[in-house]
């Protein structure tokens, strides 16, 4: 069978793949935080016998987009903004250490700290919990301070500090829950002095213009790739009739 139905079969798997990474952004282009995930082809040599005339496709997991999202005033008190090379810690669901850039705060009815997507925020000595409190802020070196029920604006308390560490992109992995952990022997050090800006909070860095443009080249890819193994397969049915035909 001809080579070429093969190098479009596997073309067209993988603009798939890529179509799923781009339609993953595209849902997270509101997503708080969120970083965009990449999606890049490498030409594979076909070996075997004969010319060096076809390549098949694979995609590469080239990583994530590290560039910042823009920064939207909230005026919300448990609104956080991170510095760009500043991670706030959380604890995944499975228990471990992750990061994230979304910095949407919620305290529930148990006074626990968590993300907007029901993950505990870790301070200093583990999971933060607050008091039951009439007024909560969070200053810029990450320190939590309220007012407990019952008490007045001069009976502030500092109950905690949000953990806050400092990575460069290549430190960290992105895992497929769309957290990010330390890399392979990689220690993250506590991000020092003001890490976050309170009342605000780091959009998607997505590009919606520059995704929906991708969007169209894979379709238009992936079309071009079916129509090379329908030319494989006309080919080979009229190899077969001239064959019948001798």
């Amino acid at each position: 069978m001809d080579r070429a139905l093969y190098v479009g079969m596997s073309g067209a798997m993988q603009t798939l793949t890529a179509q799923a990474v781009n339609s993953n952004n595209l849902a997270n282009a509101s997503t708080t935080g969120f970083r965009a995930q990449l999606a890049d082809a490498q030409a594979v040599a076909v070996t075997g016998p004969g010319f060096a005339s076809r390549v098949n496709a694979r995609v590469m997991d080239p990583g994530w987009d590290s560039s910042s999202g823009a920064i939207q005033q909230t005026g919300r008190d448990l609104d956080v903004a991170l510095q760009p090379n500043a991670w706030l810690a959380v604890q995944a669901p499975d228990g471990s250490e992750a990061y994230t850039k979304a910095g949407d705060l919620n305290v529930n009815v148990n006074g626990q700290v968590l993300t907007a997507g029901g993950l505990a925020v870790l301070g200093d000595g583990g999971p933060l919990s607050v008091p039951p409190s009439t007024q909560i802020s969070i200053g810029t070196d990450g320190t939590i301070t309220v007012i407990p029920t019952g008490q007045s604006a001069t009976g502030q308390a500092v109950v905690g500090r949000l953990k806050v560490v400092q990575a460069q992109p290549d430190q960290l992995t992105r895992g497929a829950d769309g957290l990010f952990r330390a890399g392979q022997g990689q220690t993250l050090d506590a991000a020092p002095g003001n890490v976050l800006t309170s009342g605000a909070l780091e959009s998607s860095n997505v590009n919606l213009a520059d995704t929906m443009v991708t969007m169209i080249q894979l379709a238009r890819q992936f079309e071009l790739q079916t129509k090379v193994m329908k030319a494989a397969e006309d080919n080979s049915t009229a190899a077969s009739s001239l064959v019948k035909m001798g």
